[in-house]
């Protein structure tokens, strides 16, 4: 049974008095609370109704994406966070935030625990339910549920469909913004000498490479200056920087050392946890280079 507490424009506060999982099944846009509760935000048919219109820069008006902010961004980052929903409204995009949304299972993957990853991912699945795309300032985040979540439900061919579906409608945040929002095209202004870290998981599981580059190339007044082995690891690797400690500071002095040999003010990458490593090389070693997301300086050029 489902009762309607309080409506508000196209949105509803209901109360479920049944599995919530049958429930989501049944509407779109669902998004369950702890209490209980959950917050329906229109059927297919509601935001058909409202029409799609294309701006200047080929991107769709008023269309909904789904933002996943990932749990370094959420601890740790929450200005790159903040950037990226400026640069999602900039580009046309309506950004929703369920509200419900935890980590998406990669660190428990990666460690060796299925089960709970599986049920990290299946209440990703759950909250991001639906049709809308799905945008993440993470390379890392976006190609655990690209490439991995469809492994977890291999043997429960409901979730399987649902693993594969939602790996089709991920976006890592460069992805949307060249691909649909032509944000290289717009025009964005920038300062300074920048240089860029391409991080693994986007680069080698995810296929993104030239996207980054792309924005970072079109910021006018910016200067980009590649970095010698822009793709050898930081030394983050997520759990690794914690079992092998040694090696992952390492690989990140390694790497702050390419950043100082480029000369740049600022450097940039797609993966807070690759960022987070480096910014820690570069106190080590006393350098006073900027370490940002690359929402950041976008949203900084809007």
């Amino acid at each position: 049974m489902i009762r309607t507490i309080k409506e508000q424009g196209d949105t509803a506060i209901l109360l479920v008095e049944q599995d919530v999982r049958t429930t989501l099944t049944v509407a779109d846009r669902m998004h369950v609370l702890d209490n209980g509760k959950v917050v329906f935000l229109g059927t297919p048919q509601d935001r058909r109704a409202r029409g799609h219109q294309e701006n200047s820069h080929g991107s769709v008006g008023t269309m909904r994406v789904l933002l996943f902010g990932t749990c370094l961004v959420d601890t740790f980052f929450p200005e790159a966070g903040e950037a990226t929903v400026r640069l999602l409204r900039r580009f046309g995009a309506e950004p929703v935030f369920p509200r419900g949304q935890t980590c998406c299972g990669q660190p428990a993957f990666n460690a060796g625990y299925e089960a709970q990853a599986r049920a990290a991912a299946e209440h990703f699945l759950w909250e991001f339910d639906g049709d809308d795309p799905i945008v993440t300032p993470s390379g890392s985040c976006a190609a655990m549920v690209k490439h991995h979540y469809p492994g977890l439900f291999r043997d429960d061919p409901k979730l399987f469909a649902k693993a594969r579906r939602a790996g089709e409608r991920i976006f890592e945040l460069t992805q949307y913004l060249v691909h649909v929002a032509k944000a290289h095209e717009a025009g964005l202004r920038g300062k300074g000498s920048v240089t860029y870290h391409a991080s693994c998981h986007l680069l080698q599981t995810l296929g993104v490479r030239e996207e980054p580059l792309m924005l970072l190339a079109s910021l006018n007044g910016a200067t980009f200056l590649p970095m010698p082995d822009a793709d050898r690891c930081c030394g983050f690797g997520g759990t690794f920087m914690a079992k092998l400690p040694e090696i992952s500071l390492a690989l990140a002095d390694e790497k702050a050392a390419s950043i100082e040999a480029t000369g740049a003010d600022t450097v940039t990458g797609c993966d807070s946890g690759c960022l987070m490593n480096i910014a820690d090389a570069m106190r080590r070693r006393g350098t006073k280079i900027r370490v940002a997301h690359i929402a950041q300086l976008l949203a900084e050029g809007l």
